[in-house]
């Protein structure tokens, strides 16, 4: 039988909570999703900028919700005789029960920051941690004002290791989160130009993310990316919120974590590093170069958490791309396979970057070609046409044929690309599609990127509705 999560009694006591109705002594999990909670979990009420919770209350309810944590001042408003606990503001009611969490746990705590590679790094941190016991992690991306909490009040007492990724795009959002979850241990993957509409410099940036090093627990350790422009100001940051340890990865001679070297492969890498003088060899289940980089840092993750190295290294082999995040779906068009690689969760300068070389690694087939299907990077301020064009450099170095592009950023990038190059061209995702569609043929492969905001993903959808997905993509060398 699963252990509860929290007692009733627990639950109520950190978040200074009212009771109303018959309630459950023992609360098995946390959402704040009607929608998708399990039976008995405890339903948060949180007012989001679009939606207010309580509107869902009922419909949380009916789908078998044990209990439903409100506001005070909404009661009057909740159904009769409901099982509620009434706090005065339910996210910081989240946050008390969050703080709870933190203080009845004994894991080892990990935060993940960084421009690109948090929600892929913090994966390869549980796989990384899953030989030496259980360990727990934030779900999806769940990394604002309220995914950490929640994330940190779903976290059991069972848990060995305890692993958050912790987002921003405005400055001093990450002081909270990391004095929330008080980190034994603070990962940067990289600092790049992404929310610059928020910043008004890359340096800027930095700052922001050295933040996460204000709630590093004493004795903590910063794990920071030597390859990086920003290296020695989040160094600086890191030294003067009192950290001892700080620990360089990438491939600068001088990383405590460093690449020897790699073999990249369509659909995994192999590599050899030393890992604070422990050298190791181990494959990636899932390919880029960016994820080789970011398993350095994880690794060393390890060896400073005290964890097995070796059965770490072995367990990275079961890494896989998250949806809209590399995911491989293969295609079947008249006449044979196409591949398509589906990054349409969201895009940014480096990580489009990232997303290119990657496709400049995939095999055709004999009349096949790389195709690119790029919608707008969003929220990079006045450098946005600049770094919309600066990706033709890319486009050629990884020798993409055919690039459409969807977005009035985009069309920056379809100006300046040789003619050849231009595949086609649409105000938005919607109109791409059925160019998209038309153009793909057996032997290709398509790789699918922008913005969240510029809605990339229909046309991955549109892609397997027509050519129905079948099989998985076989290795091959690139």
């Amino acid at each position: 039988m699963t252990a509860a999560l929290w007692t009733l009694e627990t639950m109520v006591s950190a978040m200074r909570a009212k009771t109303h109705g018959e309630l459950p002594q023992a609360i098995p999990g946390i959402s704040i999703d009607s929608r998708t909670l399990n039976s008995g979990e405890a339903f948060f009420a949180i007012t989001g900028e679009n939606r207010d919770g309580h509107q869902f209350v009922d419909a949380a309810l009916k789908a078998g919700a044990g209990a439903a944590v409100v506001a005070a001042d909404k009661l009057a408003a909740m159904p009769a005789n409901a099982p509620l606990l009434a706090v005065e503001d339910v996210l910081e009611g989240l946050r008390d029960l969050a703080r709870a969490a933190r203080a009845r746990t004994q894991a080892k705590v990990i935060a993940v920051t960084g421009s690109v590679g948090k929600t892929g790094t913090k994966e390869a941190l549980r796989l990384a941690f899953s030989p030496e016991g259980n360990v727990h992690a934030s779900a999806a991306s769940y990394n604002n004002r309220w995914g950490v909490p929640l994330s940190l009040a779903r976290c059991p007492q069972s848990a060995r290791y305890a692993i958050f990724e912790m987002g921003m795009n405005h400055p001093r959002e990450l002081t909270p989160l990391s004095k929330l979850a008080r980190p034994h241990i603070a990962i940067v993957t990289t600092v790049e130009p992404v929310h610059l509409e928020y910043f008004r410099s890359l340096a800027a940036i930095a700052d922001a993310k050295g933040e996460i090093f204000s709630g590093l627990e004493p004795g903590g350790a910063a794990i920071l990316n030597r390859d990086n422009a920003q290296f020695l100001r989040l160094k600086r940051h890191a030294a003067a919120a009192g950290v001892k340890r700080v620990v360089a990865f990438g491939e600068h001679a001088k990383a405590d974590a460093r690449l020897i070297k790699c073999a990249l492969l369509p659909t995994s890498s192999t590599v050899q590093a030393n890992i604070l003088g422990a050298e190791v060899t181990y494959r990636l289940g899932a390919p880029g170069r960016h994820l080789v980089l970011n398993s350095l840092a994880v690794l060393a993750a390890v060896v400073l958490a005290g964890a097995d190295l070796a059965l770490a290294a072995l367990a990275l082999d079961g890494l896989q791309p998250g949806t809209g995040r590399g995911t491989r779906i293969n295609l079947q068009l008249p006449g044979g396979a196409a591949l398509l690689i589906d990054e349409s969760y969201n895009a940014n300068p480096a990580s489009m970057r990232a997303a290119l070389a990657l496709l400049g690694q995939m095999p055709v087939g004999s009349r096949g070609r790389r195709i690119a299907v790029l919608g707008d990077m969003l929220e990079l301020g006045a450098k946005a046409a600049a770094m919309h064009r600066a990706l033709a450099e890319p486009v050629m170095k990884n020798a993409v044929d055919l690039v459409y592009c969807a977005g009035p950023q985009m069309r920056k990038l379809w100006q300046v690309l040789p003619s050849e190059r231009r595949g086609g061209y649409a105000d938005d995702s919607g109109e791409l599609a059925t160019q998209v569609l038309d153009a793909v043929r057996s032997g290709d492969a398509i790789m699918v990127k922008g913005s969240f905001g510029s809605r990339m993903g229909p046309i991955v959808k549109a892609l397997e509705r027509r050519y129905a997905r079948y099989g998985a993509p076989e290795e091959a060398s690139a």
